[in-house]
């Protein structure tokens, strides 16, 4: 019979990604979730099989809770171009204040286009956020591409402000989300 885990799923995952998020993908082993988590590697390799798997399975973990945070955002904010730049401003919070922790993050996105899995999740998370962010522009001719273009947009303006360092992330998101719209079309803010 087997043992009961000492930790479930979720919190082995949670640690999993503590360790990508403090030291990067590759510093992902046995031995490092092993020492932060307290399991043995033996119990960690009956789990995930590899490495691989350890690592997948908590990119997974972490697909799913911004999933559910987009669906969150989406569901609480208004229809309208203003709830667009809300929802996307909101996403933007967890990236933090510190361009070179979101330069790690950036790390997570080469793991991601590596694995065909993960990458088929970042794609539908693409989609749904486009979807959300059409149905904020649903009285507009083109609200599918306003929305891939904001999209892009939020994308892009995080990247600049890695570079810039300007204040808070959602600050500059929301001032270049703004500009954006308004460069669209000015009845759109």
């Amino acid at each position: 019979m087997p043992r009961p885990r000492t930790l479930s799923d979720e919190q082995l995952l949670s640690k999993v990604l503590n360790v990508i998020q403090s030291e990067g993908p590759d510093a992902v082993t046995f031995a490092a979730v092993s020492k932060t988590s307290g399991l043995s590697g033996s119990t960690l390799v009956q789990r995930f099989a590899t490495k691989a798997g350890m690592l997948r399975a908590a990119l997974l973990h972490a697909w799913d809770r911004l999933d559910a945070e987009t669906a969150r955002l989406a569901e609480a904010m208004p229809k309208t171009a203003d709830g667009a730049i809300a929802l996307l401003t909101g996403l933007s919070r967890d990236y933090g204040d510190n361009p070179a922790s979101y330069a790690e993050g950036l790390l997570l996105l080469r793991e991601d286009f590596r694995d065909p899995v993960l990458r088929a999740r970042g794609a539908a998370w693409g989609a749904a956020l486009t979807a959300a962010l059409a149905e904020r522009f649903e009285r507009q001719r083109q609200a599918q591409t306003i929305a891939r273009l904001m999209l892009s947009q939020w994308q892009g303006s995080l990247l600049w402000w890695g570079f810039s360092s300007e204040g808070a992330v959602a600050d500059y998101v929301e001032r270049e989300l703004r500009l954006f719209l308004a460069a669209l079309e000015p009845k759109l803010i």
